[in-house]
């Protein structure tokens, strides 16, 4: 095949049916919106599920290429993403994406020619890190030790603090002792990759938030999961197969048009050839596309949504005649390659090798061409990775994700509305929303889950259902 850009997309097209009784309309068949799907239908509502694109999934997704079944980008999960578990429970999808027994990253240094490791030892927080960082061959004795000062200072923080959301992670870690190499080397190592951003452009708040809970929380917390099926099979064939059984009604290619109240107070939702008319509606859709559709009132500051910045990940693809890795996947340092994971078995690739490297951060490179990261990227795996020189490179391709996450930055806290709006009826649902978390699948789950609960609980609703994943997340 020749190099090229993958992005594949949605179109709208005519939706029909609609359910009677106690109705709900959900909008955006991304994983907020089939949580609170499932949520609502799980609770008695009679649920119309509506996504303008051919499938379920939203931004983790899977699409062929040739004979490979290709994931839009690397999706990682940690044990403490008690949501997103239970989503994968929900689907009956746990099984195909299992986590690691214990917390084991390998960690190449392209410039030192040294591998390094962060693993977890059976030990209560903060010891279960303790010897891996007193081995970490990535960082000097006094960096290793100003990195736990570091940690324990953090530990002491509230992420929910607003001063927090105002202040940038790498200035605090300046101020307390980090120095650019230990930046490098461990807190962007984690911080890039669940925040999409660098330490000096993602929130205190955020950022306190995702090294408390993972690393500070439990000692397997951050234990790392994914898929080892694509991710179409748990987000789209297996949502869907859950959302039929729940009784969920499900229209793809079904764009909405507008929203609007109904003279009894209920909601209106007009999508091509049909209008549909409910009790309840959840707005599962990208901050923008919620502005656009949000009634007037149903937020006090509606343009605030316009505020909330994106952030881009652009994913490498890359099949060898060979196999060049055996381990499952690493982590990079001294090389503009960040993460890199083997996808061989999962993509149905039966000779050879593929993998996929997840760029995050990634406005830089974003809309370079594909001549260009190609001419970048596989010199420097070869840096990391000596089976590769000789190797044939079978394929080449990118996929970019420009509005991949909603971006950290400082103050980005007071822009996320809560997932109830002043409007009766209506609710929002979206990694982007108030949920605590950066914009991760978690996040996205935990939002569809809350607007549920809004919904039920302004219905009167038993939420029995909710309770098992209120208990594990408290």
């Amino acid at each position: 095949m020749n190099s090229e850009d993958m992005r594949p997309d949605g179109l709208p097209a005519d939706a029909g049916g609609r359910p009677g009784g106690a109705a709900a309309v959900v909008i955006g068949g991304g994983l907020a919106g089939i949580t609170a799907a499932l949520s609502l239908a799980d609770a008695g509502l009679r649920v119309t599920l509506l996504e303008g694109r051919p499938r379920l999934g939203g931004l983790a997704f899977s699409f062929r290429r040739g004979e490979l079944t290709v994931d839009n980008g690397q999706h990682v999960y940690l044990r403490c993403c008690t949501a997103y578990r239970w989503f994968l429970d929900r689907v009956e999808g746990a099984h195909l994406a299992p986590l690691q027994e214990r917390l084991d990253v390998p960690v190449l240094d392209a410039d030192r020619n040294r591998l390094g490791r962060l693993r977890r030892a059976e030990l209560p927080v903060p010891l279960h890190l303790a010897s891996s960082l007193a081995t970490y061959p990535h960082l000097s004795l006094a960096e290793r030790a100003k990195v736990g000062r570091a940690a324990l200072a953090l530990k002491g923080l509230d992420p929910a603090d607003p001063v927090l959301d105002g202040q940038d992670f790498g200035s605090w870690l300046a101020r307390h002792g980090q120095s650019p190499r230990a930046i490098e080397a461990l807190w962007d190592l984690v911080g890039v990759a669940t925040l999409n951003a660098v330490a000096g452009d993602a929130s205190l708040g955020l950022a306190a938030m995702v090294f408390k809970t993972g690393l500070l929380s439990d000692p397997g917390a951050a234990d790392i999961g994914w898929s080892r099926v694509p991710l179409g099979e748990l987000h789209d064939t297996l949502a869907r197969k859950a959302l039929d059984s729940a009784g969920v009604r499900t229209e793809l290619r079904a764009r909405v048009t507008s929203l609007s109240r109904t003279g009894d107070g209920g909601w209106r939702v007009q999508v091509p050839g049909e209008t549909i008319e409910a009790d309840t509606v959840v707005l599962a859709v990208p901050q923008h596309e919620a502005h656009d559709l949000l009634p007037d009132g149903a937020l006090d500051h509606p343009d605030r949504l316009l505020d909330i910045d994106n952030a881009p990940i652009l994913n490498v693809h890359v099949v060898y005649d060979r196999k060049v890795l055996k381990r499952p996947f690493f982590a990079a340092l001294g090389t503009p390659v960040q993460w890199v994971f083997d996808r061989t078995e999962a993509s149905g690739l039966t000779d050879g090798q593929y993998l996929a490297l997840s760029q995050s951060a990634a406005r830089d490179e974003i809309d370079a061409p594909v001549a260009a990261l190609r001419e970048r990227y596989l010199p420097e795996l070869e840096r990391l990775l000596p089976a590769a020189h000789g190797a044939e490179v079978r394929d080449f391709f990118v996929t970019r994700e420009r509005t991949a996450t909603f971006a950290p930055t400082p103050g980005v806290g007071r822009l996320r509305p809560a997932a109830r709006t002043k409007a009766r009826g209506l609710y929002l649902a979206g990694a982007w929303t108030a949920t605590g978390w950066p914009a991760t699948m978690e996040s996205a789950v935990r939002s569809g889950i809350s607007a549920a609960e809004a919904a039920l609980r302004a219905l009167d609703r038993p939420r029995d259902h909710l309770f098992a994943f209120e208990e594990a997340t408290a």
